[in-house]
């Protein structure tokens, strides 16, 4: 999977979905750190726009 992150200001689109039903739960943004750190520990890691973290 190639992801793009030098669009949108290194930002990436994350969309979380319900597994069963495939409802959208939420949208989110990544920067590479969250990315890597969501593969790294399993779990979803979202960058905050508004907190800059």
């Amino acid at each position: 999977m190639n992801l793009d992150f030098n669009k949108m200001d290194g930002m990436i689109p994350a969309i979380i979905q319900d597994n069963k039903t495939g409802k959208v739960l939420m949208l989110g943004f990544m920067n590479e750190e969250a990315f890597e750190k969501t593969k790294a520990t399993g779990k979803v890691t979202f960058f905050s726009r508004t907190k800059n973290r």
